[in-house]
């Protein structure tokens, strides 16, 4: 089991389990691109959309004023202090909008929701919120891979909401994607070595192949997202700078989770007809 899993298991509230490789190879999952066909955006530009659906991802999405990106930072700073404390790490902070309730204020924010409504389509449930904090000096690497090959969702409708809590640049291990490799489809993996450090335990190899490489430089505050074909990575951080960022998931209404993922779900535009998804409340704890 690798160390990323192994961090989600010990530190998450959640009653979702984490299908091994031969089990997700046996599901029964769509797992290629479904652009946006959202014809009237409420803030996202048909320009942002095309651009989404060519390359993949968007860059530089504003959304919090200075004194919000503040008040977030600041709340990390305290939340990472708690669960180290505890026993946990930099990356032990998962499913969190299912323990601290302004987690799942930032789920359902209004103004996040928007964006996703713009790329999903009406019905959206957010179903996952984590914590990506790499700290100065951090030997630990993000090998390439797509978020997908990870989850036993289908069909392949996530968009992930990175929200940078610090500023994130080329020197302190910012994302990189792969433009338009989400147009591949799944792609073609090993598992991880020891020897190369990765805080997952997938690996792409010669992503280049398949697009060009982007570094996803963004100020504290800004947003990017990527679909969850997309390719992306992120090096050991030998800066003296802290990188932390919160993702935020979202997935159509459409979208089935097994190995109790539903349970994680909450229906943040739209309807889900089905009710498959849980829709947790907000929980107490801010």
């Amino acid at each position: 089991m690798g160390t990323f899993k192994s961090n989600l298991i010990q530190s998450s509230t959640t009653k979702k389990t984490y299908p091994d490789r031969e089990e997700l190879e046996r599901m029964d999952r769509v797992l290629r691109f479904f652009p946006s066909r959202v014809e009237q955006a409420e803030v996202l530009t048909r320009e942002h959309l095309e651009s989404f659906n060519r390359n993949g991802y968007l860059l530089g999405l504003e959304l919090f004023s200075d004194a919000e990106v503040i008040q977030h930072r600041g709340y990390f700073d305290n939340l990472l202090a708690e669960v180290t404390k505890e026993g946990g790490d930099n990356y032990s902070i998962v499913s969190a909008h299912l323990k601290y309730g302004r987690i799942y204020d930032l789920l359902t924010d209004p103004r996040m929701v928007a964006y996703a409504r713009d790329i999903l389509g009406e019905d959206v449930v957010g179903w996952g919120s984590h914590y990506f904090c790499k700290m100065p000096g951090e030997a630990k690497t993000v090998a390439w891979h797509q978020d997908a090959s990870y989850w036993p969702l289908t069909p392949a409708k996530t968009a992930t909401f990175w929200l940078a809590i610090d500023d994130a640049d080329t020197e302190n291990a910012c994302m990189q994607f792969i433009s338009g490799s989400h147009q591949h489809g799944h792609l073609e993996f090993r598992d991880s070595t020891q020897e190369e450090n990765n805080v997952l335990t997938q690996t792409v190899d010669d992503p280049q192949r398949y697009g060009e490489t982007v570094d996803v430089v963004l100020a504290a505050g800004q947003m990017s997202v990527h679909t969850d074909l997309l390719l992306h990575s992120s090096r050991a951080n030998l800066s003296n700078r802290r990188r932390c960022g919160l993702t935020l998931r979202y997935c159509a209404a459409d979208v089935r989770g097994t190995h109790r993922w539903n349970e994680e779900g909450v229906l943040v535009s739209g309807a889900d007809p089905s009710g498959h998804w849980a829709n947790p409340t907000r929980p107490e704890r801010d």
